[in-house]
């Protein structure tokens, strides 16, 4: 398990570095968390993935896989088999129902430096719990 977490911690600093990035822990967390949207990332967890003492979760693998346009399986065990589906590539599940106007959206958010992309999270993500908390009580009633 360990030559993983050591093969895994190699091609993700050179991933990151043929991305134009350094491959320094305060810039993968900083440029995970402004793309994950799940629960942020340490700098001591971030540090622990580079220095290959531990391997994300298969979500943030996709999330690291997406961002730096590295298949999947190249991250886990080298160059993936042929016929493997690539997971850089979008599945197309989550944007079926989108229209232009999302899409679009979606664009402009990408569009936006680190920290209002964070401040825009943010607020998407108070208005779905006050939604959920909405739905809750219509439920309960």
């Amino acid at each position: 398990m360990q030559d993983a977490k050591q093969n895994f911690a190699e091609k993700l600093r050179k991933a990151m570095e043929r991305a134009g990035y350094e491959a320094r822990p305060s810039v993968l967390e900083r440029e995970f968390n402004t793309r994950h949207w799940g629960k942020p990332m340490s700098l001591h967890g971030v540090r622990r993935w580079l220095l290959g003492e531990t391997l994300p979760d298969h979500r943030k693998l996709a999330t690291l896989s997406q961002w730096l346009q590295v298949p999947l399986q190249d991250f886990l065990a080298g160059a993936a088999p042929p016929g493997t589906p690539r997971t850089d590539e979008p599945s197309g599940l989550w944007h079926a129902g989108m229209g232009y106007d999302d899409r679009k959206l979606f664009e402009i958010y990408l569009r936006l430096p680190v920290p209002q992309r964070r401040v825009a999270r943010e607020v998407i993500l108070a208005i779905a719990r006050a939604h959920a908390a909405d739905a809750e009580k219509q439920r309960k009633s």
